[in-house]
């Protein structure tokens, strides 16, 4: 068979999952090639300082990630200009509670449930990692009483801690977090605050001289998962930007770290 015959993997776009401030909220999904179901499963969580971007940013890894057996679904959920915390993080719960419900339809095992972020979607993914089903953080998007807890996350230069008066993207952080925002839900925002041997893995990506978001950010959360005792792998790259792995040839080197880590954590993740 050649490559041009060989089973490809299927795109369904704009697919309804829930519902965020009274409308409907989209996602696409990508299924891999004679998927017979039981299959691991991926949220994708775009980037863009919780103001930019869009459910196609991630398309490249829902084709990359779902040739190597998985579901992957690549999400919406309302930006800062519509919405702000913590209403963004209760679409990605929404977005999990649907792919669960679903899991027969979707061909996927609902124990094996990966969240993987970029940038400011790799915080809210963080985030609904670590906050798993607290009610507080679960909104009413839909699938009610549906688990929301996760078995990996993956966090592409993620934010993991954000401060009042702090000076990392300082108006967009604003932006988010609402004008009335109180410093206890800057700790509630931050993922860093969760960290503890409860978490699932989580496997961080970062560039050494990232010109946005810091490498402290995810070198304190990675120090914080190890000093807690939660399975952890952090890995750099050099001389690279901030959205590194736009460069395809990274991102495939990013796909295999990501199958190396899931493959450890979930033995049967790779089908």
């Amino acid at each position: 068979m050649s490559e041009s015959e060989a089973p490809r993997v299927e795109l369904k776009e704009g697919v309804t999952f829930g519902t965020g401030g009274g409308r409907e909220l989209k996602c696409d999904v990508f299924s891999p090639p004679n998927n017979k179901g039981g299959a691991p499963a991926i949220l994708l969580i775009h980037g863009g300082a919780w103001k930019y971007g869009d459910r196609k940013q991630l398309r490249g890894y829902g084709f990359l990630l779902g040739r190597e057996g998985f579901v992957c679904v690549a999400t919406e959920y309302r930006l800062s200009e519509e919405a702000q915390w913590p209403e963004p993080l209760y679409d990605i719960k929404s977005a999990i509670r649907w792919m669960r419900a679903n899991c027969d339809e979707l061909g996927i095992d609902p124990d094996k449930i990966v969240v993987s972020g970029n940038s400011s979607g790799a915080h809210l993914g963080l985030l609904a990692a670590a906050t798993g089903n607290d009610p507080k953080f679960e909104g009413d998007g839909g699938n009610a009483g549906e688990s929301t807890a996760i078995s990996a996350a993956v966090s592409f230069y993620g934010i993991t801690e954000i401060k009042p008066g702090g000076s990392m993207l300082k108006d967009l952080v604003k932006e988010f977090m609402g004008p009335d925002s109180q410093p206890s839900d800057y700790r509630d925002a931050s993922p860093t605050t969760y960290a503890s041997s409860k978490l699932p893995p989580t496997l961080l990506l970062q560039s050494a001289q990232d010109e946005m978001v810091p490498l402290s950010q995810s070198l304190d959360l990675y120090q914080a998962l190890v000093k807690a005792g939660s399975p952890t792998e952090l890995h750099l790259y050099d001389r690279v930007p901030h959205a590194f792995d736009q460069d395809p040839i990274l991102a495939r080197e990013a796909v295999a770290l990501i199958l190396s880590f899931l493959n450890r954590y979930m033995p049967s993740s790779k089908k």
